[in-house]
């Protein structure tokens, strides 16, 4: 018989799933199990994997850098692999989004971004604290970012925990503005802190996407109410939209992008918040308090972001954006040969 292991796998009943698969390589799309079955990574890894497992130009970005420094604390200090990041990070979003905070994963760049948001507020003396988000989002597994999300039976047990927030219903098609109106009367209150989104699709709640059009005007009332905006681009972002980010589709942009996934092409865990100069300022002070105090153990891993700027190497090339295209391409034309079926209904594409 053979000896169980003594992992305690997430989002797993331990009790009944008892068929969990040992991977012992990577190649590409594929996945290799211990009698070297070959799996199609269909899920990506979580949406993390965005250029193939194993590519030999991030595992040599990486190895490249363990040579040289592998990890160092980040408060009161830096190094160049976390410079060259936040500068190539802040060049390729829109112009005001130009100050990087790191952390470790996607939950905790929504943290980070919430804190942000709270803190900015408290600082500039203004009593704004509620949070609004739509409903059937998912923003990670941390305390914060659960409290943001769909309540339901994955975190029933800690809801007594969970900080109140506004919940807008998510659009039922391209033509359901309710959502609209039911901001307009929350905001109104003139209580409102921030608003955070998924932009353009819910991963987690089954891929449901909405227009830009109604993001733009839930953005537009927000900025009308000086409510900050915060765009969670932990899964739409790295070209799962057929551009870089979802936020390069709209006209409008938010006040702060939360970032990871597929940061560092899905080889090792990172995360960014970025945030505009106008809530960076909120935070200088002679007035210690008043700074962000917040941070991690592996905060700016030079090993990470080694491996996200080897990535951004690769976005930089014609050929990632040829086979983003050609994905693209044909997705349209599955959509178009589905959507033909009158059993299939919702068929959607951003």
């Amino acid at each position: 018989m053979k000896k169980p292991d003594n992992i305690w796998h997430p989002f797993t009943q331990m009790k009944t799933d008892t068929n969990t698969l040992l991977i012992t390589k990577t190649k590409g799309v594929s996945l290799f199990d211990d009698l070297g079955k070959e799996y199609i990574d269909a899920n990506s890894s979580w949406w993390v994997n965005v250029h193939g497992h194993s590519h030999p130009y991030i595992g040599k970005a990486i190895n490249d850098q363990f040579n040289t420094l592998d990890h160092v604390i980040f408060a009161g200090v830096k190094h160049p692999k976390a410079i060259e990041l936040s500068r190539r990070i802040s060049d390729i979003l829109p112009e005001k989004l130009e100050k990087v905070f790191f952390s470790d994963d996607g939950s905790t760049s929504v943290e980070v971004a919430l804190k942000m948001v709270i803190q900015f507020h408290h600082n500039n003396n203004v009593d704004k604290k509620r949070i609004v988000a739509l409903s059937g989002a998912y923003h990670g597994d941390t305390f914060g970012a659960m409290s943001l999300g769909e309540r339901g039976y994955f975190n029933e047990p800690f809801e007594p925990y969970f900080f109140d927030i506004e919940c807008l219903d998510f659009p039922k098609n391209e033509t359901d503005n309710h959502f609209i109106e039911q901001a307009k009367e929350i905001f109104a209150k003139g209580d409102v802190c921030a608003l955070i989104v998924e932009p353009l699709v819910q991963g987690s709640s089954g891929m449901r996407m909405y227009s830009v059009e109604q993001l733009e005007s839930l953005m537009k009332l927000a900025k009308k109410h000086e409510i900050l905006i915060i765009f969670d681009e932990v899964m739409t972002g790295w070209g799962r939209t057929g551009k870089l980010f979802a936020l390069d589709h709209l006209n409008i942009h938010p006040d702060i992008v939360c970032l990871s996934k597929g940061l560092t092409g899905g080889t090792l865990p990172l995360g960014l918040t970025v945030a505009s100069e106008k809530i960076y300022n909120a935070f200088l002070s002679d007035d210690k308090k008043k700074a962000l105090l917040h941070g991690h153990s592996f905060t700016g891993n030079a090993l990470a972001c080694a491996a996200a700027c080897a990535s951004l190497d690769l976005f930089e090339e014609k050929q990632t954006w040829d086979n983003v295209k050609n994905i693209v391409d044909k997705h349209h034309l599955f959509k178009e040969e589905v959507q033909k079926d009158e059993m299939v209904s919702k068929v959607r594409q951003t």
